[in-house]
């Protein structure tokens, strides 16, 4: 039987393939008939897939979505690290930041009033899912970073859908920022980058207090994860506009940061053992306070240690407290092998497709287990990630592809196939193992470069 590292050697390789076809997408078109559209996409759009479906069953994945493509991005730079996508890696990267810069200039209103001819040419059965002018309307100057996602053609998306949503501009100055300190970044590029920077600041600087639905897009309030990446983009951001001598910036950035974790020590939750995920903005409880998103926001925020980080204690009782969840929940994690951790999903009564585990849950748990160790140097937690490890191995075909989701119940692949985020995940949880097993290290736990050859 194929070893444990056999696979993630093999199985790295194919995601990062895989994973690189979402990133300028440029030789796929996506036809939405209903809609009347023809999708072209252009240099630096990330598809959250590049499988062109239409809810036939496969849900329509084809656009560019804020969160997963600063995720994807983050991945392609440990692939850069790695000689895997080397100068290939630099070039995708700058069509990214371009593309992400130049959405700044999106306005609804030019869709609206006079310009409203498009509205016309929409089948009848389609009209339901259109934006309203008004709404529209207001889609201009930074209201355009809460959007969720934009077509990748780099047009605004007219389909009804959550937002607001800002966790997006935090995600891109985390990513943007681990680039510029490791990769060699021309002056044009460079340019373009500060500016971009500037805008994701400045929107998390005034924004994070505002309620925007959450990471899955279904319920409005403040959310844990969405507050600590902005935190931590924060943190980050001031400690780049010191080294450019501009100290009243980087203050007032260190003050909102300090303020979001002050909120956040709220949403610990002693009388459950687990850091809520979210606050809605009706006030009443959510049946989705235990949410993956948490254990996602302390991987994203990549602290070395201290709270909300992959070293606090309450991330780890979090982590436990999802696994006795899904443990009870899921009939695939009843009777495993001994060394196999369970497989997990987002949160209880999923219902979305086979509301089953997903990938980028199952690989954050391992990922968490690995940070920790390489921060603190316990050999157990190796064993516990090597265990989540052992369970996406199992549920992942021979061909090494990987969708959304695997079934609660058979096992089966299901919802998006050749989900970029999936393969993002294991890019990154595998770097992460690889550093853990390389011995503690008193910096950042977090991704950074990678050493110079696949694992």
């Amino acid at each position: 039987m194929e070893t444990l590292d056999a696979w993630i050697d093999r199985q790295y390789r194919h995601a990062a393939r895989q994973m690189l076809r979402s990133i300028s997408p440029v030789g796929i078109v996506k036809t939405r008939p209903g809609f009347d559209q023809v999708i072209r996409p252009v240099p630096g759009a990330v598809v959250a897939s590049p499988v062109p479906a239409s809810y036939d069953p496969d849900p329509d994945y084809f656009f560019h979505w804020y969160r997963d493509s600063a995720i994807v991005i983050d991945a392609l730079r440990l692939l850069h690290g790695d000689g895997l996508a080397g100068e290939e890696g630099l070039r995708l990267f700058g069509e990214f930041a371009r593309f992400s810069a130049a959405l700044r200039a999106l306005d609804g209103r030019s869709l609206t009033g006079a310009s409203d001819q498009w509205r016309a040419r929409v089948a009848p059965d389609f009209l339901q899912y259109l934006r309203p002018d008004t709404e529209l309307a207001r889609i201009h100057d930074d209201a355009v970073a809460a959007e969720t996602r934009v077509n990748a053609d780099g047009t605004l998306d007219i389909s009804n859908w959550a937002r607001p949503q800002n966790d997006g501009p935090a995600l891109r100055v985390l990513a943007i920022l681990r680039w510029m300190r490791c990769a060699s970044v021309e002056p044009g590029l460079q340019t373009a980058c500060e500016g971009l920077l500037r805008e994701d600041l400045c929107f998390t600087r005034n924004h994070w207090r505002e309620p925007c639905y959450d990471i899955w897009e279904e319920e409005r309030g403040l959310h844990y994860f969405t507050l600590r990446v902005g935190a931590q983009a924060l943190d980050d951001g001031a400690d780049w506009l010191e080294t450019r001598g501009e100290g009243d910036q980087a203050r007032d950035c260190r003050m909102e940061a300090r303020a979001i974790r002050e909120r956040l020590d709220g949403y610990w939750r002693a009388d459950r053992g687990y850091y809520r995920s979210r606050v809605l903005d009706s006030g009443e409880p959510s049946a989705k306070e235990l949410d993956i998103a948490v254990i996602l926001a302390a991987l994203q925020a990549a602290d070395a240690a201290g709270t909300h980080s992959v070293c606090d204690p309450r991330i780890h009782a979090t982590l436990d407290a999802l696994d006795s969840l899904f443990e009870a929940d899921y009939p695939i994690n009843r009777g495993r092998p001994a060394g196999r951790g369970p497989a997990l999903g987002r949160y209880r009564a999923d219902r979305y497709y086979s509301g089953g585990a997903y990938y980028f849950s199952t690989l954050a748990a391992a990922e968490l287990c690995f940070r920790a160790a390489r921060a603190g140097g316990r050999s157990a937690l190796l064993a516990r990630g090597d265990g989540y490890l052992e369970t996406v191995r199992a549920f992942t075909p021979e061909s090494g592809d990987m969708s959304e989701q695997f079934d609660q119940r058979t096992g089966e692949q299901s919802s998006a196939k050749h989900l970029a985020w999936s393969y993002a995940a294991f890019i990154s949880c595998a770097v992460a193992r690889r550093e853990a097993q390389d011995g503690p290290s008193t910096q950042s736990p977090g991704p950074g470069p990678s050493p110079g050859s696949a694992p």
